[in-house]
């Protein structure tokens, strides 16, 4: 069976993330998402299925990259913890270290644009672009200006 793992920041990211519940329980699944106070009770549904990433904000800056930095130590340990054959994500930037690390694995990337972004992409879509194996918009004005993108209409 294949190891999938489900990766994304907390808030709603996660939210849109959680909707493929289905697909979660479908395979040999992980989670990875930040540790806030709204998400660390995943703990007690998904227990060693899901790890945690520190909460990041861009500002301030220099505190946002000591945290990055540690974020990507520990998506290497995460990752192969996991190993997964699929990293699925819903973004945003505490997603980037993992998935490059999993694209120098030969993991599958499936990256799934916010449906918030309508008319352009986010910074997170921007970088996982070019790795991704399969990319997912949802809104058709995104297809139209990225002819390598997959629409299906709304996926949340």
């Amino acid at each position: 069976m294949k190891k999938v793992l489900f990766i994304s920041s907390a808030g709603g990211h996660l939210s849109e993330l959680m909707q493929m519940e289905y697909l979660i329980n479908k395979y040999e699944s992980y989670i990875v998402t930040e540790k806030t106070e709204s998400t660390i009770n995943l703990k007690n549904i998904y227990g060693n299925r899901i790890s945690f990433l520190i909460h990041t904000s861009r500002k301030p800056f220099i505190k946002f990259l000591f945290k990055f930095i540690f974020n990507i130590i520990k998506s290497i340990i995460i990752y192969f913890k996991y190993r997964p054959d699929v990293i699925v994500t819903t973004g945003a930037n505490c997603v980037i270290p993992i998935c490059y690390i999993g694209k120098i694995m030969r993991s599958k990337i499936v990256y799934i644009e916010s449906f918030a972004r309508v008319e352009s992409l986010s910074l997170t879509g921007k970088n996982l672009k070019s790795i991704s194996d399969l990319f997912f918009v949802q809104h058709r004005e995104l297809k139209e200006k990225f002819q390598d993108t997959i629409y299906e209409g709304r996926l949340f």
